[in-house]
């Protein structure tokens, strides 16, 4: 691979600091993939990673809690919702 079509970034955290080498490919696909412009690459990393990243317990909880009430016929429908909203 060669360094010319390399690029540097570096992220401070509160403990370290590390710097990535990405080829200019790589770093034009995240780019892509900002949400806004001042979104950082590792904030864009995170982002793809949460997809395969484990759901916390609490997140757990309320999945399932939101699953027992449909259950329960315990929701309103999104026509309904507006309805009352006025909208």
């Amino acid at each position: 691979m060669e360094t010319k079509n390399l690029k540097y970034y570096s992220e401070l955290q509160p403990t370290m600091v590390t710097t990535i080498q990405i080829s200019n490919n790589l770093q034009e696909e995240l780019s892509k993939r900002k949400l806004f412009d001042r979104e950082t690459y590792e904030e864009v990393i995170w982002n793809l990673m949460e997809d395969t990243m484990e759901l916390n317990e609490q997140s757990k909880k309320e999945i399932e809690q939101a699953r027992a009430e449909i259950r329960n016929s315990k929701y309103v429908k999104l026509d309904e919702a507006k309805k009352r909203l006025g909208i």
